[in-house]
C-alpha cells in the first residue's frame, strides 16, 4: 500500500472530477481500485443483493462509503462540509451524493426529500442511519427518516453490517485525520461486510417495527470478526 497507489486512480479522474462529469459507474471503478491501495482487505459474508434498491449500514469510518461503492454504484447522504471541498465537492454533487446539515431541521428535511425522490426514480442508494461514525461497540441513535421513507415507498432494504478487528479502521469526529491516515497506510486493514437478508415493508405491521428490525440487524456481533 502506498500514496502512489491511492493518488494514481484519483489523478486519473481529476479532469472529470473538475468538470463534474464522472458518472456513478466511474466512482464504482475508482473505489474498487482505491481500497487495495489503502490496504483494505475486504471480506464479504452473505449475499449483497444488487436487485435491492437500498442498502442500510452501520458507520465506522470515512472509508465505509468506498467499501460499499466498490460493490456497486450508489448515491448516499453525506455531511454538508463535503460539498465545499475543492473538486470533490462539485463531483460529489453531480454523482448523486446528497448533503445534509444534521443540526439544521430544514436541511434534514430537504435531504430526506431528495433521498426519497432518488429511491422513487429507481436510483440505488446507501443509508447510514446513525448519521455519524462510531468505534463499533454499539450503535449511535438513528436518524429514522430515511428508513421511514423507504417503508412508505414499500421498498425492500438490505442490512449491511461492517466491522474490522483493527483499532485503526474506525475514525470518529473526536480524532485527528493525519495520525489515523498514518495508521491506515502503515498496515493491512481487514474489513468484514456481512450482508443480512433483505427486509420487506410488507412483512412489518408499521414503520416502528421496520426501524426496530434494522436496529437489531445492525448491532455488532462477535461472529463478524474477520
Amino acid at each position: 500500500m502506498s500514496w502512489t497507489g491511492v493518488l494514481w486512480p484519483t489523478f486519473a479522474l481529476l479532469p472529470r472530477l473538475a468538470a463534474a462529469t464522472e458518472p456513478q459507474p466511474g466512482v464504482h471503478r475508482w473505489a474498487r481500485r482505491l481500497l487495495p491501495a489503502l490496504g483494505i482487505e475486504l471480506k464479504v459474508l452473505g449475499h449483497p443483493r444488487t436487485d435491492v434498491p437500498l442498502w442500510v449500514a452501520n458507520h465506522l469510518s470515512w472509508v465505509d462509503p468506498l467499501v460499499f461503492m466498490s460493490l456497486r454504484p450508489m448515491g448516499t447522504i453525506s455531511k454538508g462540509e463535503v460539498s465545499g471541498y475543492p473538486l470533490i465537492g462539485r463531483w460529489a454533487t453531480k454523482t448523486g451524493i446528497l448533503f445534509v446539515d444534521r443540526a439544521d431541521a430544514t436541511s434534514r428535511a430537504a435531504a430526506l426529500a431528495s433521498f426519497a425522490a432518488s429511491l422513487r426514480s429507481g436510483r440505488d442508494m446507501l443509508l447510514f442511519p446513525e448519521g455519524t461514525t462510531t468505534r463499533g461497540e454499539g450503535l449511535a441513535p438513528f436518524y429514522e427518516g430515511g428508513l421511514r421513507a423507504a417503508f412508505a415507498l414499500g421498498l425492500p432494504a438490505q442490512p449491511m453490517r461492517i466491522s474490522s478487528p483493527t483499532g485503526h479502521y474506525p475514525w470518529t469526529g473526536e480524532e485527528t485525520l493525519l495520525p489515523h491516515l498514518r495508521h491506515l497506510f502503515g498496515q493491512r486493514t481487514p474489513v468484514a461486510l456481512v450482508a443480512e437478508e433483505p427486509l420487506h415493508p410488507a412483512d412489518f405491521h408499521d414503520a416502528d417495527q421496520w426501524v426496530a428490525a434494522f436496529k437489531s440487524a445492525l448491532l455488532p456481533r462477535s461472529s463478524d470478526a474477520c
